[in-house]
Parts: C-alpha cells; structure tokens; sequence
C-alpha cells in the first residue's frame, strides 16, 4: 500500500519566499503542497479545509504573526505540526515558538535538505531545530529531553491536582483543545503515557510543592 504524501501549508507574506520554498519541495514525490497563504489569518481560516498535515509558518507578516496563528490553528486542527521558517536566529524568537506550540524551527537561509529533514522529523513526532536554532538556544535544551514550557509546567501543576481538561481550560481561560494539546506535548517530552504518571512524576519532582525543576 502506497503511503500517502505529507500535506504541508506555506504561509509566508513573501510571494517570491513562498513559491521558492513551493518549488523546492514539489520536487520530493512524498510532498504535496496543499497551498500558499500570505498571513496567518488566512491560515487559520482555512487549516480545516485544506487540512495540512504540516504548516510552514513564518513569524512576522501583516494581520496575523506566526505565534498567535500557530496558538489558533492548533486549537483549530490539533494534529496539524507546525513548522516556524525564519530568518530570526535569537533565543527569544525560537524560546517563544516553541512555547506556542510549534514543534521545529528552521532558518531560511538553510539548504532545501534540511527542510525536507525537518518536514520528516516533525511528521514522526519529534522535534526539529536546524543547527543555527540549536546553537542559538545553547544549554537550554540539554540531556536529550525538550524542557516544559512556562504554559505546559502550569498546566502539568492543574492536572496533577486531579483537574479534568475542561476544569483546566476554564481555570486558565483556553480552550479545551489547547489543553488537550499542551497535555499530548507534557506526555511527549516527559515520556510519560497515563495521566496517573503525571501525577506520580508531579510529586516525584516536587511540582505540587512549589519546589520541582523541569
């Protein structure tokens, strides 16, 4: 049986950008590009429609940036995996990236093989971070684990407290599919399978008491 190309979204103000980057990867057979958009507005009106397995995302474009449009089209369509395509190389832009919930990060200036890698490596559930992004973070990813964003440490600390997802999200003021999200992304980089090994790793690492390190 024939396995089906990954869908990938091109979302980039850039017109020459993004159908350079089209061209490149229509050039993989395993690739179909379902799309170019100019802005995350559009985006996330149409994520459901086009229904993109990956998004490659820009950060800075005109009515809509690229980390609150990738806080939407989660929401929207969590399963999609969203790739941020950059030209900010700083800490602060992949730290917040990342905190959205996009899973890679890849500079523009990067050869047409490491976007492909990074398309493949987020497909399968991993993350992705060119080697310019892995050198700009330094230590802050380390021992070969992801550590939990600002966002998935609150929400590890309500869940370990018993909360359902719908008592986190109204605690919060999210939505249920966000919650629903940030729990699949603690579990992931956590290695952690069951809400009870949350719990258990809650109290382990003395999350409960105000005094754990993630």
């Amino acid at each position: 049986m024939t396995q089906k190309p990954t869908r990938v979204l091109i979302v980039d103000d850039h017109p020459m950008v993004a159908e350079g980057i089209r061209a490149l990867l229509e050039s993989f057979d395993d690739i179909e590009v379902v799309g170019t958009l100019c802005n995350g507005r559009e985006a996330v009106d149409q994520i459901e429609e086009l229904a993109p397995d990956v998004v490659l995302l820009d950060l800075n474009m005109p009515q809509m940036g690229g980390l609150t449009a990738t806080e939407l089209l989660l929401e929207r369509r969590p399963e999609t995996r969203i790739l941020i395509l950059s030209m900010h190389d700083s800490p602060e832009y992949i730290g917040a990236a990342l905190s959205h919930g996009a899973m890679g990060y890849v500079l523009k200036d990067v050869p047409t093989e490491d976007v492909k890698e990074a398309i493949d490596a987020v497909m399968r559930g991993e993350q992705f971070l060119c080697n310019g992004a892995q050198a700009a973070m330094g230590p802050k990813i380390r021992d070969g684990r992801e550590p939990l964003t600002e966002r998935e440490q609150t929400i590890l600390l309500e869940l370990a407290q018993g909360k359902s997802n719908k008592e986190v999200a109204a605690a919060l003021d999210i939505s249920v599919r966000t919650v629903e999200t940030h729990r699949k992304n603690i579990k992931r980089k956590l290695g952690i399978s069951s809400t009870a090994g949350l719990t258990r790793y809650a109290m382990e690492h003395g999350v409960l008491q105000g005094t754990g390190r993630f």
